[in-house]
């Protein structure tokens, strides 16, 4: 089994139009996997849906437990792009006999075939079945471990530090 963590981030955004604003309503996962039709056996708990540059030590304390007390050893998380790296290191920390994967998105899924959500959805759960434990990030079809990756925010994207 996979264990899908959802926290938000860019990737369960969705566009107001009246006011021109994103903001939360729920979490596109569910559709995305019936979209692909993913067969794979997959455990979604939506945790937070939320900004990760908004999230409370409260916030990451709920990620680093929802990792601790899943029986998976392969464990997906959704997470805002700005502060990734920050989590991943902390994952890190626990030193779980666990695969973790954070993954994101730059464009919003409810953007349509514009957003990188969906293909990067897809690497993280292809790299959680087939990497060891540790913590990784994926994005753009690449792989990097924890403390081996930054964001590029003048590029937009992830590249080896």
């Amino acid at each position: 089994m996979i264990q899908l963590i959802v926290t938000g981030g860019t990737f369960d955004k969705t566009y107001d139009h009246i006011n021109g604003k994103l903001f939360f309503e729920h979490t596109h996962i569910p559709k995305m996997l019936e979209r692909s039709r993913c067969k794979l056996p997959v455990h979604i708990t939506p945790l937070l849906l939320k900004d990760s540059l908004e999230f409370t030590e409260e916030d990451l304390q709920q990620i680093e437990n929802a990792c601790i007390s899943t029986s998976a050893k392969s464990i997906v998380i959704t997470h805002g792009t700005d502060t990734m790296t920050e989590t991943a290191k902390r994952l890190a920390k626990l030193t779980l006999d666990k695969t973790i994967l954070l993954t994101g998105a730059m464009i919003p899924y409810a953007f349509g075939s514009s957003s990188d959500g969906f293909f990067n959805l897809g690497c993280a759960l292809a790299f959680s079945q087939t990497l060891p434990s540790n913590v990784y990030i994926t994005m753009q079809g690449q792989c990097f471990e924890w403390n081996e990756v930054q964001k590029n925010k003048a590029l937009g994207l992830f590249e080896k530090i």
